[in-house]
């Protein structure tokens, strides 16, 4: 985006932003929240014959551990999807490629109705694309996670709540919608209902995402060779998923749910890569690389939830839970044009299951005014990996397996784990206190090469909260807590991704998993606003890094998983959402980061350190008639890992909707990125011996279309299990 149309963008959004301010400073004169009309025909004077009392739902809630934001209280929520929404709720961000962050960082677990699902562990950011904002009743930002939370989720858990409180009746919305040019038709919907003492709620959706022809650049400077690559790319991509969830009320003690939920993305892409190296190694060629990709994943769980005469705070609760997450990704990959280049054509195939079973037991109960929670669990997580590497035999004239590229790999993870936390009130303070024992074993086997390897650890993990209100409007929270990351099947799993002679990557069997320590501060005001400020610190041992490495004789840069080293992260977010008259609403999120990251890549120690920084701008304004209009602006800074270091981006978003039908039907149009057709994503690349820049040119500019339907009416709300199983315990 060049200087002229980051002026424009920022003079509309001024003008935007901050002209209610002005028209709100010149209107002294405050309108009442209560509207009292005296009847004109009433013989008596002192009767009212109307009185109309308006209110605005509280969109955000400050909790001891946590941040709730009300989806369903934002009127934005008709037209937009839940990763939109996230741009909008603290601590959360969504960058330029759509990748979701809380606190600026990645290293979150997210779940669904305070579970882990199978639909999120793939492509997050295609279902959260897809997803109807209007399917969702709140999204919590838990950012001191209780210690009957797994201990995943370094910075906070991010917790999804779809299903609502079901009456006798039914509702649901429906959503359907189309982005171009990227993006595609998509549509969502939810439903729930309750006859008698049985109820259920489900939501579904899917969509279409196709990426157009987009280039990107490749340029490594070595101390022997210049490689330049110029590449050109095309994907479609489908996903879809549905969840439900029923219950069932035996009796007033005694109460039955199930849940399940299923989902499932398909990829197809074609790239074209133009290769050349000067200096010792002289070569070029031209490849073509058609990709495919499927993953599946399903997850179904039972509760039994039993509750007690004498004490309605006490219960006991069975949970058991199976899920199952599997994926496919193979690439057929040709050469012509070849200049001292002998690589032979070649096919890459790589399939990856992961499983597990889960059995909790949980126990909750109030002893005069503390709250006391204890549990036992036991997960048996299974992950497997074969994966072939297939090389054109001239001779023969067909693709042989090549045995030493090739190999099969399976790891088993099983946790036993048993909590117990309290909770109790002084008056203005409220503490949250608890304790979290972990026993993990770790068994590894490579099935190719007759390898094994195998580890236990044992972590006992605190955690506390501490809620201190000086007044009505007021809260202050300090937290502590120790989280402990264990890699997923994706860094684990040791194939080797070839795609690009040039640049091979992998996982790593052997890592370890990450310890942090976290200590957070805050305080929050509601009043007609909400503003939250918070300040964080949070040091890690063992960070899991991807790590490249430049081998000069191959002329290949290696990036491969590793536990590098330590690092430490201080960052501070303030939050603000400021209705500034009834019809119109501003928030913002700004965030500023200092972090410091030491370690070795396995040949030299490194070192690197930095400031980053991130603001968002949202706002909203009713019309009459049932027009809306809205805008945002977000921006981050450049930011850096262990060797990588990406450039700074800005994003735009102008929006108008018309209720059709007043809290049915709503019809919006939106325009995102309308300044800039292109983005260029910059990412440098530094090592021993070599720096290597890679600039990916994506579409930007898209536009938006939707159409969101709510239908149905309830009443008496349907019990459900109070606890439930929450496996939040794997990376990302």
């Amino acid at each position: 985006m060049n200087t002229k149309t980051t002026i424009s963008v920022i003079r509309i959004l001024i003008a935007l932003f901050f002209l209610p301010f002005i028209s709100n400073a010149q209107n002294t004169q405050k309108k009442p929240n209560a509207k009292v009309v005296d009847s004109t025909t009433a013989p008596d004077s002192k009767s009212l014959s109307e009185v109309a009392i308006t209110a605005n739902k509280r969109l955000i809630k400050q909790e001891i551990d946590r941040l709730s934001y009300d989806i369903q209280a934002d009127p934005e929520s008709k037209s937009s999807s839940v990763l939109e929404m996230m741009k909008k709720i603290p601590m959360l961000s969504v960058d330029a490629d759509d990748n979701l962050e809380l606190k600026g960082s990645s290293g979150y677990k997210i779940l669904i109705n305070g579970r882990p699902s199978a639909m999120m562990e793939r492509n997050l950011k295609e279902v959260l694309r897809s997803m109807p904002a209007s399917t969702i009743q709140r999204i919590e930002v838990i950012t001191t996670p209780p210690s009957k939370y797994d201990a995943e989720g370094l910075v906070g858990i991010i917790n999804i709540i779809t299903n609502k409180k079901l009456s006798s009746g039914y509702s649901g919305t429906a959503n359907l919608n189309a982005t171009v040019p990227t993006g595609g038709p998509a549509g969502g919907g939810s439903f729930s209902a309750k006859l008698g003492k049985f109820g259920i709620t489900a939501f579904s959706g899917g969509g279409i995402y196709n990426t157009p022809v987009t280039s990107d650049y490749n340029h490594r400077i070595s101390t022997s060779t210049i490689l330049s690559q110029d590449n050109s790319k095309e994907k479609d991509s489908h996903s879809g998923y549905f969840g439900t969830e029923f219950s069932y009320e035996i009796d007033s003690l005694n109460l039955l749910s199930a849940s399940f939920n299923i989902n499932q993305t398909n990829e197809n892409g074609y790239a074209t890569q133009l290769s050349s190296s000067t200096g010792q190694s002289m070569q070029s060629y031209l490849l073509n690389n058609s990709s495919t990709g499927r993953g599946n994943g399903a997850d179904v769980s039972l509760n039994y939830q039993l509750g007690s005469v004498k004490n309605k705070k006490r219960l006991l609760t069975l949970s058991y839970r199976f899920y199952i997450n599997g994926y496919r990704n193979d690439n057929q990959i040709d050469f012509s044009s070849r200049l001292n280049f002998v690589q032979s054509d070649y096919q890459q195939y790589n399939t990856g299951n992961s499983s597990e079973h889960t059995i909790q037991l949980d126990y909750t109960t109030l002893f005069k005014k503390i709250s006391i929670e204890a549990g036992i669990k036991s997960i048996f997580r299974s992950n497997s990996s074969n994966f072939n590497y297939l090389e054109f035999n001239d001779l023969l004239g067909s693709f042989e397996i090549d045995p030493l590229k090739s190999n099969n790999f399976s790891n088993s993870q099983n946790v036993y784990a048993a909590y117990n936390s309290y909770q109790f009130n002084l008056g203005t303070f409220s503490v949250k206190a608890g304790v979290r024992l972990e026993h993990t074993q770790i068994h590894a086997d490579f099935m190719s090469n007759q390898t094994t390897i195998s580890k236990q650890q044992l972590n006992l993990l605190p955690v506390m909260a501490i809620s201190y209100k000086p007044g009505i409007t007021s809260t202050i929270t300090m937290g502590f807590t120790q989280r402990v990351q264990r890699p997923g099947i994706y860094q684990l799993n040791p194939f080797v991704n070839r795609s690009n002679p040039n640049v091979e990557s992998s996982g790593n069997p052997a890592l370890l998993p990450v310890i942090a320590n976290g200590i957070q501060f805050s305080y929050s005001l509601q009043k007609k606003a909400f503003m939250n400020i918070s300040f964080d610190y949070i040091s890690f041992n063992a960070l899991i890094n991807q790590v490249a490495t430049y081998d000069p004789s191959t002329n290949i840069t290696r990036i491969a998983y590793q536990n590098t080293g330590k690092a430490s992260v201080f960052s501070s977010n303030i939050s603000v959402n400021y209705p500034i008259t009834k019809s119109w609403n501003f928030s913002t999120n700004v965030k500023a980061f200092y972090g410091k990251i030491e370690g070795t890549d396995g040949n030299a120690l490194l070192s690197t350190s930095g400031f980053m920084y991130a603001f968002g701008l949202n706002s909203g304004l009713k019309l009459e008639k049932g027009w809306r209009v809205n805008a945002s602006m977000n921006f981050k800074s450049r930011s850096f890992t262990f060797q990588r270091e990406t450039n700074s981006q800005i994003t735009s978003s102008f929006g108008l909707s018309k209720e059709l039908v007043s809290n049915k039907l709503t019809f919006s149009l939106a325009s995102n990125n309308p300044f800039a057709r292109y983005r260029s994503n910059i990412v440098q690349l530094n090592g021993p011996g070599f720096e290597q820049r890679s600039t990916d040119i994506s579409y930007f500019r898209s536009y938006k279309v939707s159409l969101n339907y709510t239908f149905g009416k309830l009443k008496d709300a349907v019990k459900k299990s109070a606890k439930s199983i929450k496996n939040d315990d794997v990376t990302n």
